[in-house]
């Protein structure tokens, strides 16, 4: 089995799907725009070549430098879980002329638009929503959907870009904010309760399905520097109380024409119950959430994934023994971190259920919270018990502190 890459070293998380597919006994090809020399020592143990194109971004240009250089390895499979590359493996596949996802059904994950008049089509609630690829196009969806709405970007990924509007006045900031972008989302801005809805598929069908809270929703979160945003795994998704919500995201995945791999789907829970769509992609989630899924269920969902895309196998068993909650730490002042103040307490509290402590060092600059979701650093706790693992994360959230200066 011969399986290419894309980005087998970026985002964080990528290395551990490329020893996933080295684990099943792939021949892994990296694609990438890094020098060997770049690429981590890990990572370049795992694999067995490597075709370096001037930028995967570019995606003509990476498709004209890869397809000589992959038309004699006799591939597979290509597979991608950046968001930016699902667009580049399609086109390599139908290129070269390997099974998997189409060139249109990629689209379809990455344009916001698109994804909804599929579901539209088969009868699933979506926010009322269109296409705007001028100022005036805005204000006559704006018109149409009424306030408070969404604004983002067409293709974008995580909460960049994206913008709360409750009135005229803020949509007027708003599109000075978005001209940059040549076309954008308007939707309608659903009030509700904001979960995930993961899997991992094989030919359409669910082999292993994962359900997750946001704690707050990360439109809040990636908008307040003071909040530490935060987010709980549940135990089981197959409840009485989440029954209606996997079926909405089956029905989803057929919708979309799911075959084999990663989703990563956001869905709402209004007041009232009702359950609406928010948008999906067709990869891996970020934000450590595939961890979580491994501490959840202790096993390994990176080698899992690489099972099901080599061999259409998913061998694990989801033991469903723990919800397990992520806390996202962002340090008070600019600079460098100075001190850590109440993570003695917090091991004291929560002894064997703190599972992970990943912050930033002393004398490490801190990150910019606007660009990652991994803020100065994640902590993460689990237990069988649903209020006890949201009193572990209350601890995380409001006792420890991160300063910097």
């Amino acid at each position: 089995m011969r399986v290419a890459f894309i980005s087998p070293n970026y985002p964080p998380e990528m290395p551990l799907f490329t020893r996933g597919l080295a684990e099943v006994g792939a021949e892994v090809i990296g694609i990438g725009h890094d020098a060997v020399e770049g690429i981590a020592p890990d990572v370049r143990h795992h694999l067995s070549a490597y075709v370096r194109v001037p930028n995967l971004l570019d995606l003509d240009v990476a498709v004209r430098h890869a397809v000589p250089q992959l038309q004699r390895m006799r591939l597979d499979r290509i597979e991608c879980l950046w968001e930016v590359g699902v667009e580049l493996a399609a086109a390599l596949r139908e290129a070269l002329n390997v099974p998997g996802q189409s060139s249109e059904d990629a689209r379809a994950f990455r344009d916001k638009d698109t994804m909804k008049q599929r579901l539209e089509r088969a009868g699933l609630r979506v926010p009322r929503h269109g296409r705007a690829t001028s100022q005036q196009e805005i204000l006559d969806h704006a018109d149409r959907i009424g306030f408070p709405l969404i604004v983002k970007p067409i293709d974008g990924a995580g909460t960049r870009d994206t913008h709360r509007v409750d009135d005229a006045a803020e949509l007027a900031n708003v599109m000075r904010k978005v001209a940059h972008l040549p076309e954008v989302s308007v939707e309608e801005y659903i009030d509700g309760e904001e979960y995930t809805y993961d899997t991992v598929s094989v030919n359409g069908r669910p082999r292993f399905d994962s359900v997750a809270q946001y704690h707050p929703r990360p439109l809040i979160s990636r908008t307040q520097q003071w909040v530490s945003p935060a987010q709980i795994v549940l135990r089981d998704p197959h409840i009485p109380q989440l029954a209606d919500a996997v079926q909405f995201g089956r029905d989803v995945l057929h919708a979309m024409g799911m075959g084999t791999g990663f989703t990563h789907m956001e869905w709402f829970r209004k007041s009232n119950g009702e359950i609406v769509f928010g948008e999906i992609a067709a990869r891996a989630p970020g934000g450590r959430l595939v961890d979580q899924m491994n501490y959840a269920n202790d096993f390994d969902v990176y080698r899992e994934w690489a099972r099901c895309v080599c061999w259409h196998s998913f061998d694990a068993t989801a033991h469903r023994r723990y919800h397990v909650a992520a806390v996202f730490k962002r340090a008070i002042g600019d600079g460098r971190i100075r001190s850590i103040t109440g993570m003695q307490a917090a091991r004291r509290k929560l002894g064997k259920s703190l599972v992970v402590e990943d912050l930033l060092p002393l004398g490490a600059h801190r990150r910019d919270w606007k660009q990652t979701l991994l803020s100065d650093g994640c902590l993460m706790v689990r237990h069988p018990d649903y209020a006890t693992v949201q009193d572990m994360m209350r601890v995380l959230v409001e006792d420890v502190r991160l300063y910097a200066e």
